[in-house]
């Protein structure tokens, strides 16, 4: 059974309502996960979502900010949902299919302005995050899994416009990739995004510091689709959908698919 699956940092599913209808309506994934809903799971507007035939939904949510949702067409049922670091913060959820698969949907501490601990509580946090992360999925390796969304990193020198200029901008940070990496390791996790493009610059977000971010093009990879070993070669089809950058009242995350024949 084909299925597609797309991720999306909406920044306010309730503000983006819109332009969350429209590219169901447009591009009709099978499955969208969001990232950074910022609404409690019972003030998500699920009934427009409903109307298209995304009836199923598994979510965390707070008030104003985090919160993750996956509007899926097909069935699904919670798995898990971890506060990793005991942030408190609506980060991560997980649904499985009815064919065994399990979603992660992850949103990732952006980490402040400075790539510095000491002085930056918000970096130290994420930081944290991502070596519990690691941790978990060492010790509970995933199997017929898919792991997307927001995850503040951009690894590779083409995931950002500039990587020499980027060293020592939190998301591009030489410890950020090599605890991502580790994170890969840990889990066996395959980049479905650049297994299918794997040479050349792809973007996901572009700042909304700058109005002519489409001719600039100073973007960065931060959202990310990956698979579990035993899947990977199921996965297909990638692609950002540059387009919704352009919106009106757009996020500043464009949505990133893949198929997967499962």
């Amino acid at each position: 059974m084909p299925f597609t699956i797309a991720t999306w940092n909406i920044n306010s599913v309730r503000l983006r309502e819109p332009i969350v209808l429209k590219l169901l309506k447009e591009q009709a994934p099978d499955i969208l996960c969001l990232q950074e809903c910022k609404s409690p799971v019972d003030k998500i507007p699920t009934e427009g979502f409903a109307a298209l035939g995304y009836t199923h939904m598994v979510a965390r949510g707070q008030k104003g900010y985090n919160g993750v949702a996956i509007l899926s067409r097909l069935p699904m049922v919670e798995v898990a949902a971890h506060d990793f670091v005991n942030l408190n913060h609506a980060r991560h959820v997980a649904g499985q299919l009815e064919n065994g698969v399990t979603i992660h949907n992850f949103y990732v501490p952006a980490g402040g302005d400075k790539p510095d601990r000491e002085v930056n509580e918000k970096f130290g946090q994420k930081l944290d995050y991502l070596a519990e992360m690691r941790d978990h999925f060492h010790a509970e390796k995933p199997a017929k899994s898919i792991l997307v969304g927001d995850l503040n990193i951009a690894p590779r020198e083409d995931d950002v416009w500039s990587h020499k200029q980027l060293l020592k901008v939190v998301s591009h940070t030489p410890i950020e990739v090599e605890a991502l990496a580790q994170i890969q390791d840990a889990g066996g996790w395959i980049d479905i995004t650049r297994q299918d493009i794997p040479e050349g610059k792809v973007y996901s977000w572009w700042s909304y510091r700058s109005p002519q971010w489409a001719e600039a093009d100073k973007g960065r990879r931060l959202d990310h689709i990956w698979a579990s070993p035993d899947i990977s070669n199921a996965g297909h089809g990638s692609r950002v959908y540059r387009e919704a950058r352009g919106w009106e009242k757009p996020s500043d995350h464009a949505p990133v698919f893949a198929t997967f024949d499962l």
